[in-house]
Parts: C-alpha cells; sequence; structure tokens
C-alpha cells in the first residue's frame, strides 16, 4: 500500500490597512480587526506585523480584561509627560502635541504576533490597541501584513 507524499507548505503574504478611528486621548482596541485580516488570508500559522503610521500614537499588546489598568497607564503617562510642559519647544499644533511625540517614542508604533490555526497567539487577556496620545480623534492608520501557510494534500 502506497502511502501519500507529505503536504507541502503553500505559503504567502497579504499587505492590508485598517483605518481606526479613536474618540481622542485613550486605548482603541483592534484586536479582532487584526484577527479578521489573519482569517482572510486563510492561512494555519505565521506571523503578523503591525505598524502604526504616525508618530503622537502607539501600538501596543495590553491587557483588555480590566479598564482600570488601561485608565493607570493613562494616568502615569500624564505624569510622566504633561501636557503643556513648558520645556517643549515644538507647540505650534497644541500643548498635547509634543507630549504625544514623547509618548510615543517611549512605546511602540510596531508589534509581530504568531498565529496558530488560523488564531491570533495572545495570551488570555492580550488584546491589541490603537493608543491615542492627542486629545481630539484622529484617524490612524495600521498597516497590518500576514506571513503565513497552509498546508495541502499533493
Amino acid at each position: 500500500m502506497a502511502t501519500a507524499p507529505p503536504a507541502a507548505p503553500v505559503a504567502g503574504q497579504l499587505l492590508r490597512e485598517l483605518v481606526v478611528s479613536t474618540p481622542g486621548r485613550g486605548f482603541t482596541e483592534i484586536t479582532d480587526r487584526v484577527q479578521a485580516v489573519v482569517t482572510a488570508s486563510g492561512w494555519e500559522s505565521g506571523l503578523v506585523t503591525l505598524l502604526l503610521r504616525h508618530t503622537s500614537a502607539s501600538l501596543l499588546i495590553q491587557e483588555n480584561a480590566d479598564p482600570e489598568v488601561r485608565r493607570d497607564l493613562e494616568q502615569y503617562f500624564a505624569r510622566l509627560v504633561p501636557d503643556g510642559d513648558p520645556q517643549f519647544q515644538h507647540t505650534c499644533e497644541g500643548p498635547d502635541d509634543m507630549p504625544a511625540h514623547v509618548r510615543s517614542a517611549l512605546t511602540a508604533v510596531s508589534v509581530s504576533i504568531p498565529f496558530v490555526a488560523g488564531r491570533l497567539a495572545l495570551g488570555t487577556w492580550q488584546g491589541i490597541y490603537v493608543w491615542e496620545h492627542r486629545r481630539s480623534p484622529h484617524q490612524r492608520r495600521v498597516m497590518v501584513h500576514v506571513l503565513g501557510s497552509a498546508s495541502v494534500s499533493t
């Protein structure tokens, strides 16, 4: 009896842009939207890389169960980098602009997350967030780059 040859991996990549409307300073969860891109790829396993295309907001993985965690982070950063700090010279876009750039520099604008069996390999209480550092609402753009593979029978 002949045995079938092993499955051949089929690999590829997918690039999408998400537009995220933020209500102003604070966290906007995008986990479900990123998962939808991974699901649409049809791949079983791989790596998704996200890039926030802005310098006054951040992209991060953080707890999604208790909103007090996000409030505490916001309060800590407000104390660390206060709006209107007189040390900043770049003030033409308002008293929250340069502090927003500093907050972004102290955090991250890109993250990479593996996925297995078509699902993001996040921990139980982890979510993916755009962290808006400006006080007013913005449209933020997140590039989603999926590298993945699926096994198919030959």
